[in-house]
């Protein structure tokens, strides 16, 4: 087949259904124009060699053998349109879904999920319904980045429907609206679905301090390595104390981890807890601030962590915002026996830390370690409070034991 003919067939498929169609499907057949030519190529010897195969069997009996061999590039060249391109189509698909609530405005909880076929540069838009459709998680934080393996995650007020959007760059999404964009134009994709019912994210939430926390229940990272997380080893007791363990279960670790449901701000920060002196190398307890949406700023993480990061005779705690990979952003420190209060203050610009020891925090106090940070100190976001109990891999001193903290009291001022 002659370069002109290649050239008058890409031509006739630019006007048929495919042409005709949105903006994003006119990008997608851009993208398929080289395989296109190099399949018209193909086809070509393809069509010689059916060609010969016609002279042969019709040899002798009148026949339009290129009638025939026009009508077989038509339906390969209309199976392509058809399917390929609706193949292509981006979906959205959810991993998490939120429970389903439409009285709260406070409460944070988790919407996670997976996108296949995004090009470069696009986004994703989320979308809470409580009445009007709202813009998830703040107003000033639209967009949720799509990662390298596909997968999006971010923090979301509960309502009783979410949306996701993949968008184009550029798209400026309104904070609410009453009816969900359709897709076309910069709206490349759209998925909606009701609030769970039932299921893990419907799990009773845990009571502590007058705060609802959320238990985790999947696995994590945190820690280098991959550690599972069971909701048995977060409870609190009779007296309203918070116990959180690690037990081990069929041969693995299990940890623990209680996230707070709201989002607090700037503020002082307490934690009363109980004896951490005696845990193991490997063993990390911490009380930090984490944020889906704060990528740009570290997740806005400010830590407070005990633990001797699996080397014996190192300190046993530190203060640190992140990065921790810069020296400046951690102080460490070591921690007495006995029960000790942990606190930080956050400010525009600033975060103090403390650890006192006793339960009580007055101008008395007797301070173990005190230390300011006015570098790397992220603004206020989505962020939420957590503590976490869990284990760290990378070391040659694992953990051997049960372990359990527990913590009296968390107490918020802003």
């Amino acid at each position: 087949m002659s370069q002109k003919r290649q050239a008058e067939l890409v031509r006739d498929f630019q006007t048929t259904e495919c042409g005709r169609c949105d903006p994003a499907y006119r990008r997608r057949f851009d993208d398929l124009r080289a395989p296109a030519l190099n399949a018209i190529s193909v086809l070509s010897q393809v069509f010689r060699g059916i060609e010969a195969g016609l002279e042969f069997s019709f040899r002798g009996k009148p026949t339009n053998k290129k009638s025939i061999l026009m009508t077989f590039a038509f339906c390969i060249l209309s199976s392509g349109c058809g399917t390929r391109i609706e193949t292509a189509r981006p979906s959205i698909e959810f991993t998490r879904i939120p429970p389903a609530e439409s009285t709260r405005t406070d409460k944070l909880d988790v919407m996670q999920g997976r996108v296949n076929g995004a090009r470069p540069g696009q986004q994703i838009v989320l979308y809470t319904k409580t009445q009007a459709w709202w813009i998830q998680p703040l107003f000033n934080h639209a967009f949720t980045e799509i990662q390298p393996d596909s997968t999006w995650i971010n923090s979301t007020h509960v309502g009783s429907e979410y949306a996701v959007l993949l968008v184009e760059p550029g798209y400026r999404p309104k904070p609410m609206v009453y009816t969900l964009p359709v897709v076309g134009g910069e709206v490349v994709a759209i998925a909606t679905t009701e609030g769970a019912t039932s299921g893990p994210t419907t799990a009773a939430p845990l009571h502590f301090s007058g705060y609802e926390w959320r238990v985790r229940n999947a696995p994590s990272a945190r820690g280098d390595t991959v550690n599972d997380y069971d909701p048995s080893n977060a409870w609190t007791d009779t007296d309203g104390a918070l116990h959180l363990r690690i037990a081990k279960k069929s041969g693995r670790w299990t940890c623990a981890e209680v996230t707070l449901t709201r989002s607090l701000g700037y503020g002082s920060y307490s934690f009363v807890v109980r004896d951490t002196s005696h845990l193991e190398p490997a063993v990390v307890f911490a009380m930090f601030t984490f944020d889906y949406a704060g990528g740009d700023q570290n997740n806005r993480e400010m830590d407070i962590e005990i633990s001797r990061w699996g080397d014996a005779a190192s300190k046993n705690a530190q203060v640190e915002v992140q990065p921790f990979y810069v020296p400046a952003n951690v102080a460490r420190f070591t921690v007495p026996g006995g029960a000790l209060t942990h606190s930080f203050r956050w400010e525009s610009g600033r975060v103090s830390f403390r650890t006192d020891r006793g339960s009580v925090t007055t101008p008395r106090s007797e301070a173990v370690s005190e230390h300011v940070f006015t570098s790397g100190v992220p603004s206020a976001g989505a962020e939420s409070v957590r503590m976490a109990l869990y284990v760290y891999g990378n070391t040659d001193n694992p953990v051997q034991n049960d372990t359990e903290v527990v913590i009296e009291k968390f107490e918020y001022l802003p």
